[in-house]
């Protein structure tokens, strides 16, 4: 790792280990397919969880979520025990999934029962879901940028709400791909992820990339040639979201994988299907997308009661 040496000097034993139990902890789930955001998450449950216990024990455990509790609100709380929760797994299973990792089982001492988990925080969910761009305003930026000849970027948000791609897997894309009408992204533990383009925006992106020559190659890719980074990509849309007056909160990256979803079971409402296309290991992640924003509930009730 560049720069490992230089960060272990004058570190003592102690803060040693635990930085080694990390770098475990991270690789066993980049093996696993999960994404660097998530993983970076789960870490910091991880690292929270040691500034004030020594060892991974039930009351440890219990005593860290009071401690959540006293700090933070409760879906901060959910995000640091689903954290805990991982890490606990996968100690328990460290010999099975330290095989295809580059580091050593760590040292951590787990002494929490099979059948224990860290009981999420009830809390009221809201009924709606705000803050995701409009499909009036999804339209309306795509027309716009169509309109300007910004090419790059009009294919940015087509395919980031037309194929439900988060944006560390729509960097990803290669002439190759749309050629094919999809992309495979394979995990290390063998899951893969279909990823499929509509025939209308591969059409599109076929004559676009013939103006450009490009018969290979990563699609989305910065002055240097190298694919452009998802956080170039958010600064960039709160930028078009300010040119083309929508507003900036609606606009960044998973606004329009919701958008993809919502318009997704508004044509074809079959939530199971979705879940599969949108990769989520469970159909519960996929339901919040069921939810109406708080405008499209008083539209609905400007519409239909009329007593």
């Amino acid at each position: 790792m560049k720069g490992w040496d230089e960060a272990m000097k004058n570190t003592d034993e102690k803060t040693i280990s635990a930085v080694q139990e990390l770098e475990w902890f991270r690789e066993v789930f980049l093996g696993k397919g999960a994404s660097e955001n998530t993983v970076r998450v789960y870490l910091a449950s991880v690292r929270r969880f040691y500034e004030s216990h020594e060892e991974v024990t039930v009351e440890a455990l219990q005593a860290y979520k009071k401690e959540l509790l006293k700090e933070c609100r409760p879906s901060t709380v959910n995000t640091r025990i689903y954290g805990m929760n991982q890490y606990v797994k996968a100690l328990r299973h460290c010999r099975k999934e330290c095989q295809e990792t580059v580091f050593d089982p760590p040292n951590a001492a787990c002494t929490v029962p099979a059948d224990f988990k860290l009981p999420a925080v009830k809390s009221q969910q809201k009924p709606f879901l705000n803050n995701v761009i409009s499909k009036r305003d999804y339209e309306k930026l795509k027309r716009g940028l169509r309109k300007d000849q910004d090419l790059f970027w009009y294919f940015v948000v087509r395919f980031l709400g037309a194929t439900g791609a988060r944006v560390s897997e729509l960097v990803q894309i290669k002439a190759e791909h749309i050629a094919v009408g999809c992309m495979d992204l394979y995990s290390k533990g063998g899951k893969i992820r279909r990823i499929y383009f509509p025939e209308t925006l591969c059409e599109e992106m076929a004559a676009w990339l013939n103006q450009r020559g490009m018969v290979s190659g990563y699609v989305f890719t910065n002055r240097r040639g190298k694919p452009i980074s998802p956080r170039g990509i958010s600064a960039q849309l709160k930028v078009l979201a300010k040119r083309y007056r929508i507003r900036p909160e609606t606009v960044y990256p998973h606004s329009f994988r919701h958008r993809y979803a919502k318009n997704f079971l508004s044509r074809f409402n079959d939530i199971s299907l979705l879940a599969d296309l949108m990769g989520h290991d469970s159909i519960e992640t996929t339901r919040v997308y069921l939810t109406r924003s708080s405008q499209e509930q008083q539209a609905v009730i400007d519409r239909v009661v009329t007593w």
